[in-house]
């Protein structure tokens, strides 16, 4: 399985998607976790791990692989940047991490003034997620850039569904309405993690998504709070993030 976790900036993607990802490693699944955000460059750092290099740098480089996709359009082909389907073990050792479980790649970062854009990230990753199949004791975690320019880049068409993450804000809420009507195009299940929230702001955000595919509500707490900000491995195991996991491993979403 496949799960794609999206939503504004600040929401807390990337701490949802380390709590899974720790949960379902736990539960005994092999965990695979791509940061697709190229300007994020704390996920590793709440997962316990070092920095995995550019996976991008696997083939060739930014340069060399937009260079490629440039060609690819203007002969008016279909971007294929894998020849062969590819399962988590077929990851290169040399740009993956691995603890307990978990794996992680990051697809590649901004790292200079003026380098360009992250289209071919985006291009890489819709073309990984595409081309890695997955075993029933997989589960693949994808933590996204702010907002729905991967849905723009089609990087949900690898993935089996969405996870939003949504916090108490005006940007949120309307924006989890545009994720909504994108995942229906793209035909894929989406479901709604409310973060950091309290009572009030919970009723509020009910009425506004479908209550029906809200999984679950994360309070605020001051160890995760306390973790970001220094930038420690998240250890907190929360009952909120176990009921996701549970729902996951359910399949009741397919």
């Amino acid at each position: 399985m496949k799960v794609l976790i999206c939503g504004k900036g600040g929401s807390g993607k990337s701490t949802i998607t380390a709590l899974l990802a720790k949960s379902m490693a736990k539960k005994g699944y092999n965990v695979l976790v791509v940061d697709s955000d190229e300007s994020n460059f704390g996920l590793h750092k709440q997962l316990g791990l070092d920095m995995p290099e550019d996976f991008m740098n696997y083939l060739g480089g930014k340069k060399t692989l937009g260079e490629k996709l440039m060609q690819a359009y203007q002969k008016g082909d279909t971007v294929s940047i894998f020849e062969n389907k590819w399962q988590i073990s077929d990851i290169p050792e040399a740009y993956a991490v691995e603890k307990e479980n978990i794996k992680m790649i990051t697809i590649g970062k901004i790292h200079d003034f003026g380098e360009g854009c992250a289209c071919p990230m985006g291009a890489l990753a819709r073309n990984f997620l595409k081309n890695t199949e997955t075993t029933p004791e997989d589960i693949v975690f994808v933590d996204t850039e702010a907002g729905i320019e991967h849905f723009g880049r089609g990087v949900e068409e690898g993935c089996d569904l969405v996870l939003m993450i949504l916090d108490p804000s005006y940007e949120s809420i309307r924006l989890s309405k545009k994720i909504n009507e994108l995942a229906e195009k793209a035909g894929k299940p989406l479901y709604f993690i409310l973060n950091r929230a309290d009572k009030i702001g919970i009723q509020l955000m009910m009425e506004t998504v479908d209550k029906n595919h809200v999984l679950t509500s994360v309070p605020s707490n001051s160890e995760i709070f306390l973790a970001g900000f220094e930038g420690e491995e998240l250890k907190v195991e929360l009952p909120e993030i176990e009921s996701v996991a549970d729902f996951l491993i359910s399949g009741v979403h397919f």
